[in-house]
């Protein structure tokens, strides 16, 4: 699709109104008194050089497609009156030409309102001087049709304007979720190459074995287990200082729980870096029995939250979950 200059057609547009400058000016000698049709004729001026230099957007602004109207119900009035209706007045009658520019000036810059009680207001007021048959005579429905092609037009280019940014919006939408797909597959390779990883050495282990394991290697499988449903739970949450100082708790017997509930996909690498490094800090100062760390909610001012919890000295009443001592509680901030 070839794009038209802006500045071309405002050319084109500035040298057909001239054209109706230069019919006015050569055709003075016919009306009774000139003034009138110079008055028109500056009014014609000022609104046409208004009409294609004013405002940077394609509506023209409400207040100059009034003005726009007042020219085009005062401006024929002015000429007719110094103008036979019953005599051939040849280019004297300009202005019909003029007021269908003006309107198109108007309508192709969205005022179709404006543009048409313009066109109007010429039948109206070409039917009250010189009767129904000057519409044609006249070309007043030349400069009815200029504006009908140009309301037209204005409604086919509004219309693919919006289809190209529904387009638009849909190839966006598309594309997003393409990367989403692939960076969901991308993930998931990766978290099957990383389970493979860690359960391949064990799994051999226990087939070479017959499924026949001591209690330590019992325990190793437990191990192994948690570590595999992080990989599954934890997503962002993980990090080679994360995953060491998590197999180090639960080597001591803590029981660690990661959950990534998406509160920190957004953050930037750096920003997630910083926060993962201060968890792994956390779990590797914690003497807790439990270990729980979660993202918080994106609008929440922390990323991630952990709380430790200590267990009942053996031997002591058995207590709900919810009534174990706190060892520590750490929320980790976004921001540095």
């Amino acid at each position: 699709m070839i794009a038209i200059p802006r500045w071309l057609l405002l050319v084109l547009a500035a040298l057909f109104s001239a054209y109706h400058v230069m019919l006015a000016i050569t055709s003075l000698d016919i009306p009774k008194s000139p003034w009138p049709t110079l008055v028109a004729l500056v009014l014609y001026v000022i609104a046409t050089i208004a009409s294609l230099s004013v405002g940077s957007r394609v509506r023209m602004p409400d207040w100059l497609a009034a003005f726009d109207l007042a020219v085009s119900i005062v401006m024929p009035v002015l000429v007719t009156s110094q103008l036979d209706p019953g005599e051939t007045n040849g280019y004297a009658t300009w202005y019909v030409a003029a007021v269908g520019t003006l309107m198109t000036i108007a309508a192709a810059r969205r005022q179709i309102l404006a543009a048409w009680l313009g066109v109007l207001a010429l039948a109206v007021q070409t039917v009250v001087w010189a009767g129904p048959f000057a519409l044609g005579t006249l070309g007043v429905i030349g400069s009815i049709a200029w504006v009908a092609i140009a309301h037209m037009l204005a409604a086919a280019l509004g219309t693919a304007a919006r289809e190209t940014r529904r387009y638009a919006q849909a190839e966006r939408e598309a594309a997003e979720w393409q990367a989403a797909q692939d960076a969901h597959l991308f993930e998931g390779r990766a978290r099957l190459s990383q389970t493979n990883r860690i359960a391949a050495p064990m799994l051999r282990r226990i087939a070479d074995r017959g499924g026949v394991l001591t209690k330590a290697q019992r325990r190793e499988c437990r191990i192994l287990e948690a570590a595999i449903r992080d990989e599954i739970r934890g997503r962002m949450l993980l990090t080679d200082d994360v995953r060491a100082e998590v197999q180090r708790a639960r080597e001591r017997g803590a029981t660690v729980t990661l959950l990534d509930e998406g509160g920190i996909d957004d953050l930037p690498e750096d920003g997630r870096g910083r926060v993962l490094a201060r968890l792994a800090e956390a779990i590797a100062a914690s003497r807790a029995d439990r270990i729980i760390a979660r993202t918080a909610a994106e609008t929440s001012v922390a990323a991630v939250t952990v709380v430790g919890l200590m267990e009942p000295e053996p031997g002591a009443p058995f207590v709900d979950s919810d009534d174990l001592d706190v060892e520590f509680w750490l929320e980790i901030p976004r921001d540095t």
